[in-house]
């Protein structure tokens, strides 16, 4: 089975040893390995990607517990194989339901094959939409709609989440929550075409570049920004010159964002896509799968 290990905690000499030992000891193939040290905030994070034996899964689960225990790290061990039939999806929200809600009616359809585990918000506007399909909501933000990002971390946890997906969540999660669910956990939406049009306004930069079509982005998030291409998918749609760009701006929001998070999402969790190393890439298919 596929496993991924992350470790994240104060940086100090010798984390990785125990873990590095103990898997390779218990017959791991290795095919990932990333380790960080983020200076700034004295921060040591670290993934690995293996394959190892499935029948001693939970063994391995308890010896991460304890070498956690031992070295102040907070390790995380998941394996998509668990839930592949189903895995379970946090969705972060902001301000906009239409994302959510089309997340959410994709799952109730069939259309993805998850289940949604519950709504966080950094602000209460979408709870409305998680009461609607009778899943649990939890605000993490203050009154100001600062996040708390540790609370988001440990709402997933404690609700096995194999995904998290920012459907127009508007926040930046800093580097330890990344690491945390690193590994191609994190699904986000941009409402522009990467990498031409980042940023907080890219309906407006393409409308100011005299773009006739306009798109969005649905693509992993990893730690580094500048990583490179984590792109899962983009949609567009054109427009008449002349249209007005709050027209342009509803039919992104209303139509075209959530199409793109839809199907994102949706290869993702049908595994035809992973990341690995940074990068998006095809996932071959095993030998019996269909």
């Amino acid at each position: 089975m596929q496993v991924v290990i992350t470790a994240v905690g104060p940086d100090h000499r010798g984390l990785a040893d125990p873990i590095v030992h103990y898997v390779t000891a218990h017959g791991a193939n290795i095919a990932e390995i990333q380790m960080y040290d983020h200076d700034e905030e004295r921060l040591f994070a670290m993934l690995l990607r293996m394959e190892f034996d499935a029948d001693h899964y939970s063994e391995l689960e308890t010896a991460m517990a304890e070498i956690g225990r031992t070295t102040a790290l907070s390790i995380r061990v998941w394996s998509p194989d668990l839930r592949a039939a189903r895995p379970r999806i946090a969705i972060c929200t902001t301000l906009r339901a239409e994302t959510p809600s089309a997340l959410l009616r994709a799952m109730r359809d069939g259309q993805i094959r998850a289940e949604p585990a519950l709504v966080i918000g950094n602000r209460p506007n979408c709870r409305y939409v998680a009461e609607q399909f009778g899943v649990d909501f939890h605000s993490i933000g203050d009154d100001k709609g600062n996040p708390n990002e540790d609370r988001m971390i440990e709402l997933c946890d404690e609700y096995k989440v194999d995904y998290i997906v920012l459907a127009r969540y508007m926040r930046v999660l800093p580097p330890s929550a990344c690491w945390k669910y690193a590994g191609g956990r994190i699904i986000n939406l941009h409402h522009g075409l990467l990498p031409s049009f980042p940023g907080i306004r890219p309906y407006h930069d393409a409308y100011r570049s005299r773009m006739l079509v306009f798109g969005a982005t649905c693509h992993f998030i990893v730690p580094d920004l500048d990583a490179g291409n984590q792109t899962i998918y983009q949609s567009t749609f054109q427009i008449p010159p002349g249209l007005a760009l709050a027209d342009v701006i509803r039919i992104g929001q209303e139509d075209n964002e959530p199409r793109c998070l839809v199907e994102g999402v949706r290869r993702v969790v049908d595994r035809e896509v992973q990341l690995h190393f940074h990068r998006v890439v095809v996932r071959g298919r095993r030998k019996g799968e269909k």
